[in-house]
Order: structure tokens, then sequence, then C-alpha cells
């Protein structure tokens, strides 16, 4: 294969964008005929997502310069992703897309390390997310992206005024794609709006009423939901249905297609089968080359300051003809993720069990089986179970004592939430506050010096 790096000119333009002054650069822009090289050996990249948008962003940011990439995806590589994944082969298929795509660029690209991580994003320490300069994300969840957006704001921290400290900025470059329409967007916690600032942005899942599923179907799609949402717990009683379990996809296709038959309704697939249950969307590989240019672009814009970043939403619309719009979304001062964090006030004497067990209660935070910490320091964690294991002792300690005895700090917990009947995981950012206390003295620490 050949090494698409060792051109003498392929570096040319990115070169003459990083060498030369400009109207539009960042303030704190130094332009330099070595910038490029410098980039590449201190910025780290972390790329969530492997998919049709993820192999994209990784030959794109690997010829931008950026050498030091990880990559992480849970998903193994399906017959169906080979018409716009371009990265994967036939012989690829049940292997890892992480994986198989970081060898794949390695291979084309000298002189670019990077790293697979083939599990969940969940699995990940919040620590890890913190090595990286910049986040780029190629999902197709609103989850995922909700889930990473909370660990980026986690990082955040304010002064006093409540004005975000730059330095604790985790930048993040979001990209998603539809058919032909696809976004690409800049998010700087505390500058820029955040992912849940925007969330209305995101129509609700289509949802059938379940009448229409178990008696008078008239779609494809209303065949598959009645399997997933009905049959399956009608024959596998107690028994949780898992989209990623090819076996339990294939049950629900094969009962689905007998459905459509048994009503006379045509066009259940086992893809659309997919579609439908994990509410996969539909994709272009044009477009997708597309929005991964976009939001390349914008990843060397934040870390070499050579032009202003996007502000803040740009839109990509080729159904009929080319329509390209950005917006300049307003940031919610009140989100409750990326603001200075949501207030908690405490008795000096209030446990670390007693304040778990107030995240859940919290009309604010609604957070079950949270994990604690406290700048970086372990004061709960619910798995795994060494840790657990080594952290239960704090539980019955007040959580005024575990903190240092301060009269108030930040506290990141890390747990699940639930809205509109879903549970997902995310991260909570706490400005603690104790009752009583000032300067780190409580009143029982003051004695009469009568």
């Amino acid at each position: 294969m050949a090494d698409v790096s060792s051109d003498p000119g392929r570096w040319r333009d990115v070169d003459k964008l990083l060498a030369r002054p400009g109207n539009i650069v960042g303030q704190d822009f130094e332009p330099s005929p070595t910038l490029r090289e410098d980039i590449g050996e201190i910025a780290r990249v972390l790329v969530v997502g492997a998919g049709g948008l993820g192999c994209e962003l990784l030959k794109d940011l690997a010829l931008s310069g950026f050498k030091n990439i990880d990559v992480i995806d849970m998903d193994t590589i399906e017959v169906s992703n080979l018409n716009r994944q371009f990265l994967f082969r036939l012989q690829d298929v049940g292997k890892s897309k992480a994986e198989v795509a970081a060898e794949r660029v390695m291979k084309r690209i000298s002189g670019v390390n990077i790293t697979p991580h083939f599990c969940r994003i969940e699995d990940k320490d919040i620590d890890f997310y913190n090595d990286f300069n910049i986040i780029v994300l190629g999902l197709d969840s609103i989850d995922a992206r909700s889930y990473i957006n909370s660990v980026a704001c986690g990082f955040l921290e304010y002064d006093t005024d409540d004005k975000p400290l730059p330095e604790t900025i985790k930048p993040i470059v979001d990209g998603g794609t539809e058919g032909f329409k696809g976004h690409a967007r800049v998010i700087l916690p505390g500058r820029t709006p955040c992912f849940e600032c925007n969330i209305w942005l995101f129509p609700p899942q289509v949802k059938f009423p379940l009448c229409t599923l178990a008696e008078t179907p008239r779609t494809a799609a209303h065949c598959i939901e009645y399997a997933h949402l009905i049959k399956w717990g009608e024959v596998h009683h107690g028994k949780d249905f898992d989209a990623d379990d090819p076996e339990h996809m294939q049950w629900v296709y094969s009962q689905a297609f007998k459905r459509a038959e048994l009503f006379g309704i045509t066009g259940v697939t086992y893809s659309l089968t997919q579609g439908v249950v994990k509410n996969i969307i539909p994709a272009i590989a044009s477009t997708n080359a597309i929005i991964s240019a976009a939001c390349a672009l914008e990843a060397l814009k934040i870390v070499s300051g050579c032009s202003k970043t996007l502000c803040n939403y740009f839109t990509y619309n080729g159904t009929e003809g080319t329509h390209i719009k950005v917006t300049d979304f307003v940031r919610d001062t009140d989100c409750l993720v990326c603001g200075p964090g949501t207030l908690v006030e405490l008795d000096t004497s209030t446990t670390l069990l007693q304040f778990i067990r107030l995240l859940g209660e919290h009309p604010n935070i609604h957070l079950s089986k949270a994990s604690v910490t406290c700048r970086g320091k372990n004061l709960y964690m619910q798995s795994p179970p060494v840790l657990e294991e080594m952290t239960r002792s704090n539980l019955q300690l007040p959580l005024f004592d575990l903190m240092g005895k301060v009269a108030k700090d930040v506290i990141h917990a890390s747990g699940t939430s639930e809205k509109n009947d879903k549970k997902t995981s995310c991260l909570r950012k706490l400005r603690v506050v104790f009752k009583g206390v000032a300067d780190g003295i409580t009143s029982m620490d003051t004695t009469d010096g009568s």
C-alpha cells in the first residue's frame, strides 16, 4: 500500500496555513514553518467512534499533521458497513472497528501513531479523557454524545467570579450525519454551548402506539417493533434484549418477517431490523467526507490558533443542491452540565452515604448508583469491585472531613440518570457548600477566649 505522506509536496498547503500570519488568526497564534511538526509531537487527539464518520476523521486528522491519535469504539465490523466505511474489507468482518481502522491508517500514513480501544466509552476512567488536548466525535448516538460532553465539562473549573479557567477547558469537535444532511460544531465548555445546552436540536425518537403494533401493523417498522417490544418479552420471560447480540437481533428479524407475511407487509430485512431496533441513522459516504473535513479543520484551528474557530454550529444539506449555514447558538448559563455546577448545601455532619442518597432525591440531579470524586481523589466508587471495597469505609465518614474540612469545593459524581423512562450514564458537577463554615473554620472549631 502506497504511503501518501512520503510525497515532498504533501504538506505544502498545511505548512502554508501554519507558517503565515493573517487577519482572522487566533490571538495566541504564532506562525512557524515547524508548527506542523510541533503539533504532531505535542497534541493528543481522541476520536470517539470508528464508523462511517470515524474512518474519515482518522484519515483527515492524520493527513492534517496529527501524529498521536487514539480511537475508541465498541463495535465490530459488519458486511453492511463496507459500502461507506472505506477502511474495512470483507475479511475484516467480525473484527474490532477501532483496531482495524487504526492499523489501516498507520499503514498508509507514515509517522502517525493511532492507539485503538475496543470497549465502551463508559469503561474508561474519567482521567483517561483528561489526557487529550481535544476530543473529536464521530458518533450516531445521542446518549454517547451526552456522556462525552458531561465528561469534558466535568474537567471545567471556574474562578471566584464564575469565569471558566482557560487551562481547564477541554475542546470538543462534534460531527454527525444523516443521509445527505450533516453538522459540525465546536464545543468549548464554559464559553460556547455544550451538548446539553442545545439538546432540543435533536428531535425525539419516533415511538409507535403499542395498540398499533399489537393489532393493526401497517409498516415493516411496526412489525419489527412488535417483535422487539412485545414478542421478545412474551417468549423470553425476564431476559433482557441485547441489541449488540447477533443471535438476539436475528430472532427479532425472523419474528418480524413472519408477522409481516401474516399482514401482507413487505420490506422487512435484517439491516432494517438493526436500523429500527438500534435507531441507526442512514449514512452516505460523501456526506461523511464533507463533515469530517469540517471537523478536522476545526480541530487544527483549535490546536494551532491558525484561524478563528467556528461560531459555533455548521449545518450541511445536500438533499437538493448544496446548502450550508453557520449558526451562533447561545450558551445556557444555567446549564447543569457546563455551568459552574449545581449548588448543594450540606451540614458538616452529613456522611458520604447520606450525600449519595441525596443525589438520587435532588430535583435537579436525580443521580443513582453514584461514584464520587473530589480533586482526583476517589471518595467512593461503585465499580470495579476492588475499588468499591477500598472506598467502602468512607461511606460512614462525614463528607466535610473527606473533603479536607474546606468551606466549599467542587465534587464530581458519576452514575445513572433517568429521563423519559430511559436510563443513561452521566457525570454531574456539584458545588458543595457546608453550612456554618467560613474560611475552613467551623463554629465548633472556635473557642471562647474569656
